[in-house]
């Protein structure tokens, strides 16, 4: 058979896919999230979380150096506080847990970059993101809170801040109170497009986070929508994003395209806990491969477009770029 064009003549050996491959990932990219609690001597596992630990302020230093030498140089920080009130006022608080190990580790650890999630549902005693009126979270009155917060973070160290809680004109708050303040340098990475998703189950049992009424639909975006996350992204890169992002990653990589090509700024994805528990189960029953589905998420979450990868298997894929399996 007489055919010119033959697509398998580049597949032909691994140092000929490697030098076509059209998706190429480095660990530069890599975001790890850590969670760190109030206590002494806790290294405490997160049972729907194989291998993922929650850290006392002690203990968080021995996490950064294992980080360190995998290659891994960027954490994002969720505090877990001892008390908890209705207007989460651990979050701002000088002495919160967030700001002790942003402390500890821009002490200790000079050339880890340190991103703060910036959200009160782990601070608040009813588990929403903000503010109460009856059973609505009141968008305003939590906009000041979570400057209030955001300020704190980069006051105790962080490098960026990461607005979580999908109120209106968060990231325009955020801003202008850190340029008041002098800190105009401070990146905004915000989650601009975070859905209303089941695969955040693991997390809520992590950080203890899951609301003690309701659910979170009405500030969180509903899973069935695509344009709302283009207007939701847009918007915030007018009030001073600087990266974008897209929460959960793998069921939602249409949005993470579509977002990329929308906008001019970085495009994050988060890997979040269900993601990272479905793969653990399936590998632990014999299921799946957990190896190569680490890989295969990951390159399917850069292919569609992210600049940066949170996700909790980035030792793992770290490790897996430096063996030459990825990237």
């Amino acid at each position: 058979m007489e055919l010119t064009i033959r697509p398998r003549r580049l597949r032909e050996n691994e140092r000929l896919r490697k030098m076509v491959r059209e998706t190429r990932m480095d660990k530069s990219s890599l975001i790890y999230p850590i969670f760190v609690q109030e206590g002494v001597n806790i290294k405490e596992e997160i049972p729907s979380m194989t291998g993922q630990y929650r850290y006392s302020p002690d203990k968080f230093p021995y996490a950064l150096e294992e980080l360190l030498k995998a290659g891994i140089d960027k954490i994002m920080l969720f505090g877990i506080p001892k008390e908890k009130d209705a207007v989460g006022s651990q979050a701002y608080a000088e002495d919160g847990i967030v700001q002790k190990a942003l402390r500890i580790a821009a002490e200790k650890f000079p050339e880890m970059y340190l991103i703060s999630d910036v959200c009160m549902c782990e601070y608040t005693s009813h588990g929403h993101c903000g503010v109460l009126n009856g059973q609505d979270v009141d968008n305003d009155p939590t906009l000041k809170l979570l400057a209030k917060t955001a300020l704190s973070h980069v006051q105790a160290g962080a490098q960026m801040v990461a607005p979580s809680d999908m109120m209106d004109g968060r990231v325009s708050a955020i801003r202008e109170i850190l340029d008041q303040s002098h800190y105009q340098n401070i990146p905004i990475m915000s989650y601009a497009v975070k859905y209303a998703s089941a695969f955040y189950g693991p997390f809520r049992e992590a950080a203890g986070s899951a609301p003690s009424f309701g659910d979170r639909k009405s500030y969180q975006m509903d899973f069935h929508n695509k344009r709302e996350a283009i207007k939701e992204a847009l918007l915030d890169v007018e009030e001073g994003a600087d990266i974008i992002m897209v929460k959960p990653a793998m069921s939602y990589l249409d949005v993470v395209s579509e977002v990329k090509n929308k906008i001019n700024l970085p495009v994050a994805s988060y890997s979040v806990s269900g993601e990272y528990a479905m793969v653990k189960a399936g590998a632990k029953l014999g299921y799946i491969d957990e190896e190569r589905i680490i890989c295969e998420m990951a390159a399917s979450a850069y292919r569609a477009g992210t600049d940066v990868y949170i996700t909790y298997f980035a030792k793992e894929l770290a490790r897996f770029m430096d063996e030459g399996r990825i990237g």
